[in-house]
C-alpha cells in the first residue's frame, strides 16, 4: 500500500541511517526520503544495501547506498566520508545497528559474545558519531533506537541485548549534553515489532499473544510506527527535545 505522508520536514537535509536495509531501519529511511530527505542507507551486506536503494529510489526518493559492517573501523570511515563526498554534508543521523547472536542466559555466555554484542550495539554508535560530529550542520540531530528490553529483561534470552539497550538510554543522555547545542540526541524505545530480527519472538503465536495482551493496545506494533517516532525525534518538529527517551510500545509497562 503506498503511504500518503503529506509532510516534507526533511526537505533538503541529508538523513544517514545504519543497519537501514529491512525492518525499522528500511522503514524509516522511506519514511524521512518521503519527507524530502536524501538517504544514504547501510548495511554488512552489499546485495542488500543495492536491493533497498532501489526500492526507495523507486518511490521517487533520492537515495545511496554505502556498506558498512559497523564493528569495521575503515569501514565506518567510508560510510561518512562518502556520505559528505556526494552530499556535503549530514543533517539527520538513526543509529539502528544490534545483534542478538547468543540465547544464553548472562552468567552463561561466552567473553567473545559480550564483546561483540558491546561493540555492535553500543561502541559502533559512539564510534560513528566520532567520525560523523566534524560533519553534523547545526539544528542536526541524533537518535538512537532502543527496546523495551532495555527497562526489564522481558525474555531470558534477550536479558543481555536489554542490557546493551539500557546503556543507549544513558549514552542518549550524556551526548546530549555533549553535543548541545549544535546537535540534539534522543531516544527512541520500540515495543515489539514483527521483523526477520525478532522472528524468533514473534514466529511462535503464543508469545506473540502473550505480547499482545501485555500492551494496553492489544496488537504489536508496525515498523512504520517505530519510524514514525524515528522520524518525529529526527525533525524540527521536535527542536526543543534533546536527551530523552520516547516509548513506542503499545503501552507496554517500561520504566527503569
Amino acid at each position: 500500500m503506498e503511504k500518503n505522508i503529506g509532510q516534507r520536514r526533511f526537505e533538503g537535509k541529508v538523513a544517514l541511517l545504519t543497519a537501514s536495509t529491512q525492518g525499522i531501519g528500511f522503514a524509516t529511511a522511506e519514511r524521512l526520503g518521503l519527507e524530502g530527505a536524501s538517504v544514504v542507507v547501510s548495511s554488512r551486506n552489499q546485495e542488500n544495501v543495492e536491493q533497498a536503494v532501489e526500492k526507495l529510489k523507486a518511490k521517487g526518493i533520492e537515495a545511496y547506498g554505502v556498506v558498512c559492517h559497523v564493528s569495521d573501523a575503515q569501514q565506518r570511515k567510508d560510510l561518512i566520508d562518502k556520505t559528505v563526498q556526494k552530499y556535503g554534508k549530514i543533517d539527520v543521523i538513526v543509529s539502528m545497528a544490534a545483534v542478538n547472536p547468543s540465547a544464553s542466559r548472562i552468567l552463561e555466555t561466552e567473553e567473545s559474545i559480550l564483546d561483540k554484542m558491546w561493540e555492535v550495539n553500543v561502541k559502533s554508535s559512539i564510534l560513528i558519531l566520532q567520525e560523523a560530529a566534524p560533519h553534523l550542520k547545526e539544528g542536526s540531530s541524533v537518535t538512537f533506537i532502543a527496546s523495551i528490553a532495555a527497562y526489564e529483561p522481558i525474555w531470558p534470552s534477550m536479558a543481555l541485548y536489554g542490557i546493551t539497550k539500557t546503556a543507549l538510554l544513558g549514552l542518549t543522555k550524556a551526548l546530549a549534553a555533549e553535543m548541545a547545542p549544535n546537535t540534539r540526541v534522543n531516544c527512541v524505545v520500540a515495543g515489539i515489532i514483527p521483523t526477520q530480527f525478532s522472528g524468533f519472538i514473534t514466529a511462535n503465536s503464543d508469545i506473540r499473544n502473550y505480547f499482545k495482551e501485555m500492551t494496553y493496545l492489544k496488537r504489536l506494533g508496525t515498523t512504520d510506527e517505530i519510524a514514525a517516532a524515528l522520524a518525529f525525534l529526527s525533525s524540527d518538529d521536535a527542536s526543543y527535545i534533546t536527551g530523552e527517551t520516547l516509548a513506542a510500545t503499545g503501552g507496554y509497562h517500561c520504566r527503569l
